[in-house]
């Protein structure tokens, strides 16, 4: 186990390893996040859409 200082020191090591993505990257995969859940969901609207619709026309046509 190491010491307070040798342990401040490896955490300071291990920070200064670490590459920040730029604001740009960040802007980027923010607006790809926002597309992709927007895509999902209208996705799965039209399945739930789909599925409703059939189920309806089925209790429908027994009933």
């Amino acid at each position: 186990m190491a010491n307070p200082v040798q342990f401040m020191s490896q955490v300071r090591a291990e920070v200064a390893k670490i590459t920040w993505p730029t604001r740009r990257e960040v802007v980027t995969t923010t607006i790809m996040v926002f597309i992709m859940a927007t895509l999902a969901a209208l996705f799965f609207f039209a399945v739930d859409l789909g599925i409703r619709s059939g189920l309806a026309w089925l209790l429908g046509a027994v009933g």
